[in-house]
């Protein structure tokens, strides 16, 4: 049964429930829990005056009271000041991880008043939505089942005493986002010979039929007489033939905002062969698609007054007698010439396709996103994805959408200066600068292929998934991309 959230009016110390998780802010116990103190039998108190607990960032602590509840979570947000919808995300996050972990089947979640004075009723409630779906998840489908199972988590209720109407409208919102990037994690998460091309343009027919979007996927005849030569030489190495993905959502007139999306479904690095060790972590190689294809779940639910158009150019990269090679000269849908210095860096190849393809629709701008760079990581880390493009208007709003939905961006320059490392001698352009300034060398390249609308590019390689647990999150696909882009789309609307 697919996991969902419910917003509950009810008091903490009055509803029964298998668990109940609050998050609180750092220091002595919070005077809107006196109620459910006295209720449970001074649990709560007792807890705080032994200093086991005293709400610092991310502390737990469960106990099992003679109480409505059968369990209590108690999740720390640390400085009340301090609290924003980033810090009450990964709270709702660490409460439902707890819940399935601890076998609860359904459970329910508070905010206490304390900790929440400076986020709106009805932001804390769309962060609180996002985050319980987001710790919920988990994919063992391709496991056997355990001898002695424990239940599977399938609903948390948010429990709200006043401003109802706020909370119901912000978790309407988050809960459809958490759709999307629960849709997108659960794309990720799949294995190379499972989600091929193919596969992935009927996942996107489904989602289209669900939501009564327009779709068009060419294969690989129509992607030939399209012309995309750059998408068609990462191809021509696979058994598995290429698709390209295009889905509108209508929901205003006017010229659309245009996604692209990155669907290497898996990436060898081609004749440019990929180390073995963690390849088989390339089967993430194709996040970019299915952050589009998770943001569209999102639209669906929201039916925002927005026009988008979804791009995902989708191939496997292999090596192969028939693969294409170092030195090679392709032409690209837009005519430019390409020579192929790397075919690892094959990501780039799939977009500018996809680029001079959005140019049709007019568009009032494209983003892209792509795990493209290992340099990005450089950079980076694992907190931030990089972000540049040709308008720094566009650059700025999607920075400051990542600020809203927590998956945080941070700009690079894309000077003139930086043009000199894609020069070849012997085509328009070449697919690799090389290791310095790797990230911005792929993103000078993808430059060469916007002209006429503006342009910004995420470079996700550093963010799309994880490869350690942490309180609040499972190894593996972060869905990112769905909550930007969703926020992005919504502060677009006419």
């Amino acid at each position: 049964m697919p996991f969902e959230t419910v917003v509950t009016r009810a008091e903490p110390a009055a509803h029964r429930t298998p668990l109940l998780a609050i998050a609180v802010p750092r220091g002595g116990l919070p005077a809107s829990l006196a109620a459910l103190d006295q209720a449970v039998g001074g649990i709560l108190g007792r807890l705080y005056a032994a200093g086991d607990f005293t709400g610092k960032k991310d502390e737990l602590a469960v106990m099992y009271p003679a109480g409505p509840a059968e369990r209590l979570v108690l999740i720390g947000v640390g400085k009340p000041e301090e609290v924003s919808t980033r810090v009450i995300r990964r709270a709702a996050s660490i409460a439902a991880k707890r819940a399935r972990m601890l076998g609860a089947s359904t459970g329910a979640f508070v905010l206490c008043t304390e900790a929440r004075a400076s986020v709106s009723p009805r932001d804390a409630a769309q962060a609180t939505a996002e985050g319980l779906a987001y710790g919920a998840w988990h994919y063992p489908d391709l496991k056997l089942p355990p001898e002695d199972p424990k239940p599977a988590l399938e609903r948390m209720e948010v429990l709200v005493s006043r401003d109802a109407a706020d909370v119901e409208a912000g978790h309407a919102v988050g809960a459809a986002i958490a759709a999307g990037q629960t849709f997108t994690r659960g794309l990720q998460v799949l294995p190379g010979n499972i989600c091929t091309p193919s596969y992935l343009a009927d996942r996107a027919r489904e989602l289209a039929a669900a939501h009564g979007f327009d779709i068009n996927v060419l294969d690989k005849a129509a992607i030939e007489r399209e012309g995309m030569g750059a998408l068609l030489a990462v191809s021509q190495g696979s058994a598995q033939e290429p698709r390209f993905i295009a889905l509108e959502y209508a929901g205003a007139d006017g010229p659309p905002v245009v996604l692209v999306g990155k669907g290497v479904t898996f990436d060898t690095g081609g004749i440019s062969i990929k180390p073995a060790e963690r390849m088989e972590d390339m089967k993430f190689d194709m996040s970019g698609a299915a952050a589009v294809l998770g943001a569209f779940e999102a639209l669906g639910r929201l039916r925002p007054k927005v026009r988008v158009i979804g791009l995902i150019p989708s191939a496997e990269n292999m090596p192969s007698g028939t693969a294409y090679r170092p030195g090679d000269v392709v032409k690209s849908h837009l005519g430019k010439h390409i020579e192929v210095i790397n075919t690892d860096a094959e990501g780039r190849m799939l977009l500018c396709d996809a680029l001079s393809y959005a140019r049709r629709y007019q568009p009032a701008a494209v983003l892209d996103i792509a795990t493209l760079t290992g340099a990005i990581v450089i950079a980076l880390g694992h907190t931030a994805a990089g972000v540049m493009g040709t308008d720094d208007a566009l650059v700025e709003e999607v920075r400051l959408a990542g600020e809203r939905s927590g998956e945080r961006v941070w700009p690079l320059p894309l000077w003139d200066d930086y043009r000199d490392l894609i020069k070849s001698e012997v085509a328009d352009v070449k697919n690799s600068g090389g290791r310095p300034a790797g990230s911005i060398s792929a993103g000078w390249f993808l430059r060469e292929f916007t002209e006429g609308y503006p342009w910004a590019h995420l470079d996700i390689a550093g963010t799309a998934y994880t490869d350690r647990e942490d309180a609040g999150s499972v190894k593996g696909p972060t869905g990112m991309g769905v909550r930007l882009f969703t926020e992005f789309l919504l502060a677009r609307q006419k």
